[in-house]
């Protein structure tokens, strides 16, 4: 495709599009307690304006949909591509905004205020107004795209993405490629997050000699926290200095610690048999997960006796999609990005994740893993600038065609 389908974009398209972004923004599809029935009749009538066909599914509740709408290609033997957005918002306390958070008021410059104004429906909307353009200017895809719609990304997709991508119905989809969301940037770098590290929370429990506070007892408890504590600080300043000493690393490159919880003892006066401690550790894709582990082995083994490890949350390394010419999807994407002058920053994913938060793209990273994926939007929370959607609109319709044409 030479030339962008939104040389053809009317002022009609653009109105209609805002009008549709704003009436998805009016639904509360907010948390906790989610109704997202008023969210699939809407996709429903956004699918019969385009022509395409929906579907509905439920792979872990009744209440907790997972809508798809599919534009098929040209080719449909061809692995499809995956249009990935969440239809749920985080709580809101209305006395913080200036704005009725689910009005989608729209003031003179064009400002959109709004819960999930960026996070996500924009990209959502996006998706579906690039596709309208795209079929207005009779473009066809090679690949079958398939816009998906999955609840509860906010509080981790347990029966969101999380289920959904174990099911036959996703294997049907037979995806190839797919694009999710990412970060707001504050300035015209566009952040493309192609992995993800994986995530431990670890318990070091120390056990000891007990009795009163007034002797010196040997093998206490305090001791042996004492040396797993000074191993992570250890560590925890080397990763800091990593960092630190190369500017073109982002936090997502090295490996960091936090000690997050520490207790033990009942009173003053009595040295206790046990304290323990939980830590963060988030892991970049470059590092060997079972040298690590034998690393924090060797802390308890310094320590002494009776010190052992609880894995809490234990996660392995994915495989991150691979950006280089092997990958003919990235290789499709750098192309439209630099046709459009967009300046593309690949980085491992940033933000912070629990156990109860956690980006769709990393369980469509985890059953691809020898496929290729990457995510890649831009979204924050509470406001979004007309032109500035509209001009995702158009991004979209560059990308999207390069993508299905693979």
């Amino acid at each position: 495709m030479t030339t962008s389908p939104t040389a053809n974009r009317t002022e009609a398209l653009s109105d209609l599009a805002v009008d549709n972004f704003r009436e998805y923004l009016r639904i509360p599809s907010v948390h906790p307690d989610v109704d997202y029935v008023p969210c699939v009749t809407f996709l429903q009538k956004q699918a019969t304006s385009l022509g395409l066909p929906l579907k509905t599914y439920y792979p872990a509740k009744p209440n907790k949909p997972v809508v798809v709408i599919t534009w098929q290609g040209t080719d449909p033997s061809l692995t499809s591509v995956l249009l990935n957005s969440h239809m749920d918002v985080v709580p809101v306390f209305e006395e913080e905004w200036t704005h009725k958070p689910f009005a989608a008021d729209m003031d003179a410059d064009g400002k959109i205020f709004a819960r999930g104004a960026q996070d996500m429906k924009c990209v959502g909307i996006q998706y579906l107004e690039a596709i309208r353009i795209l079929k207005t200017n009779a473009w066809k895809p090679k690949r079958t795209l398939h816009l998906c719609f999955v609840p509860d990304e906010e509080i981790g997709g347990e029966d969101g993405m999380k289920t959904f991508v174990t099911t036959a119905d996703f294997k049907n989809l037979n995806i190839g490629f797919s694009l999710d969301e990412g970060i707001a940037s504050p300035d015209e770098t566009f952040s493309l997050y192609y992995g993800e590290r994986a995530i431990w929370h670890l318990e070091f429990h120390c056990n000891g000699q007990a009795g009163h506070g007034s002797l010196l007892h040997e093998n206490t408890a305090g001791e042996k926290m004492r040396v797993i504590l000074d191993k992570l600080f250890d560590m925890r300043e080397e990763q800091k200095k990593i960092l630190e000493n190369n500017p073109e690393m982002t936090i997502g490159d090295v490996l960091t610690l936090n000690l997050c919880i520490l207790q033990g003892g009942k009173q003053s006066n009595v040295v206790p048999p046990e304290f323990w401690c939980s830590m963060d550790c988030r892991i970049p894709v470059t590092m060997n997960t079972k040298d690590l582990y034998k690393t924090f082995e060797s802390w308890c083994a310094a320590a002494g006796k009776d010190v052992t490890i609880v894995k809490e949350q234990f996660e392995e390394i994915i495989k991150p999609t691979e950006l280089n010419d092997k990958n003919a999807y990235w290789v499709a994407m750098k192309q439209a990005t630099d046709a459009l002058g967009l300046k593309i920053k690949p980085m491992i994913f940033l933000e912070v994740q629990t156990v109860a938060t956690c980006e769709n793209s990393t369980f469509l990273r985890s059953v691809f893993a020898d496929e290729q994926h990457a995510g890649v939007a831009a979204r924050q929370r509470r406001v979004l600038g007309k032109h500035v959607f509209l001009r995702g609109i158009d991004i979209y319709c560059r990308i999207i065609p390069a993508l299905a044409n693979v």
